[in-house]
């Protein structure tokens, strides 16, 4: 595993939960969008289904949240935690989700976390040998929330609607909005305008 080990655990039921510990100097941001990558990366080779992108940590089926990253810097480790719907057969419509089930593929954990700690592997190593903006740019090219996509965006003092303009250097979104003004996103719920 090199840098950087990983540590899991799962319930019993349709679900993985996954803890990686990752030994990375880069900032916590793109390691979020390299773990994204690696996911999107993992559930298309273990499927043939095409996931999405959604800024800055979800995974998307058929527009619907299938998985999602959450990071948090501990000292010089960052700390993920990956959850992936595997074979859930239905979710409150107020959720958004899917599983891969209901997206039409069948699959067992355990081969989703092989397959994932590989792709794991792969985007870290593009990461430290390439550097970030190799993450940037697969990110971008992944994602079709990334550019051109209208968008509103809830932050603490409103809402910030408009056409995402990309990512900035540290991984934020960047919304133009209407007023061509352009606002750096660093945190938000990023949904499609309807």
């Amino acid at each position: 595993m090199g840098r950087h080990g990983h540590s899991w655990h799962s319930e019993r039921g349709t679900g993985l939960y996954v803890s990686i510990i990752l030994r990375l100097a880069k900032t916590a941001p793109v390691i979020t969008l390299a773990l994204g990558l690696a996911v999107q990366e993992a559930i298309a080779e273990l499927t043939g289904l095409a996931p999405d992108l959604r800024w800055p940590n979800d995974v998307l089926l058929g527009g619907l949240k299938c998985a999602g990253i959450l990071t948090q810097l501990d000292g010089d480790a960052v700390i993920a935690g990956i959850g992936i719907n595997v074979s859930q057969t239905a979710f409150p419509p107020e959720l958004e989700a899917t599983s891969l089930l209901l997206a039409g593929a069948t699959a067992k954990r355990e081969n989703v976390l092989a397959t994932l700690v590989q792709a794991i592997d792969r985007c870290c190593l593009i990461l430290q040998e390439q550097g970030p903006d190799a993450i940037l740019r697969m990110f971008e090219a992944s994602s079709s929330y990334a550019v051109g996509r209208r968008v509103r965006v809830e932050q603490v003092d409103g809402v910030v609607e408009g056409v995402t303009r990309g990512l900035d250097p540290a991984g934020f979104l960047i919304v133009r909005r209407d007023n061509g003004q352009d606002t750096t996103i660093l945190a938000g719920g990023v949904r499609p305008c309807s």
